[in-house]
């Protein structure tokens, strides 16, 4: 079967887990004789070639460049450097980008958060970063809908007010996000809005942040699949090739 790379449901990670569960659950109808034979014993698993993600982040002047490719004079650019904006400063998954409603930008102890709508209807509350919250400021002030608190944040242009209930969708998103990548002359081969979340996690441990406040942030349930964003020993710069003298 042959599908998008860029769908979650055909990722290595996501391959493997669902045939651990698959191979446990034969094992417990083995073993209550239910059945004979474990089916899923000794089938082939899809290799991991690195312990790191399989999605690259870029360089953080990349991404300062990406930031800066919406035009800032239009409605549609004015979304866009929000969506990036939203991207590169919070690590958001695509899916829970999309979810986002007016209403999900709440005042908590002060401050600005998104209260984000995660994997597994699990809810988390995210700072909004000063530069993003200026550029979403921006937008819905253009857009008119600051007001329809139930409405969807991120909208499709020609429904923007009319149908408050439809958000883009993950498709727009991707191609929204490729479209500036090739912009700013990324190579987009591998390169996705999963990039922009790898890339604002990268960016946080490689300026010192804990690692099990960079999981509660990314929303992630196991630690170890923040560590793969974690580059610190692995920077290419510090590599010791460029110690060698002769």
């Amino acid at each position: 079967m042959t599908g998008d790379k860029n769908n979650p449901r055909f990722a290595v990670r996501t391959i493997k887990r669902r045939m651990a569960t698959m191979t446990k659950l034969f094992e417990y109808l083995c073993d209550e004789k239910i059945i004979e034979n474990n089916v899923v014993k000794g089938v082939a698993r899809p290799k991991l070639v690195s312990n790191e993600g399989a999605t690259s982040a870029i360089s953080a002047n990349q991404a300062k460049d990406l930031l800066e490719a919406p035009d800032p004079t239009t409605l549609k650019g004015k979304r866009d450097r929000a969506i990036l904006a939203t991207f590169l400063f919070h690590a958001l998954r695509r899916g829970e980008l999309c979810k986002l409603q007016i209403n999900d930008i709440q005042e908590r102890e002060g401050i600005k958060q998104f209260k984000v709508h995660g994997k597994g209807d699990k809810e988390r509350y995210v700072p909004i970063h000063p530069s993003a919250l200026s550029r979403i400021d921006d937008y819905l002030q253009t857009a008119g809908h600051k007001q329809d608190k139930e409405g969807a944040l991120f909208r499709p242009l020609h429904i923007n007010i009319k149908d408050t209930k439809k958000s883009l969708s993950p498709i727009s998103v991707y191609k929204l996000v490729i479209h500036y990548g090739q912009k700013v002359g990324i190579n987009t081969s591998n390169f996705s809005p999963h990039s922009l979340r790898a890339t604002a996690a990268t960016n946080t441990l490689l300026n010192g942040e804990d690692l099990r406040k960079v999981q509660h942030w990314l929303g992630h349930a196991n630690v170890q699949t923040t560590a793969m964003y974690d580059k610190r020993d692995n920077r290419p710069e510090d590599s010791p090739t460029y110690r060698v003298r002769y």
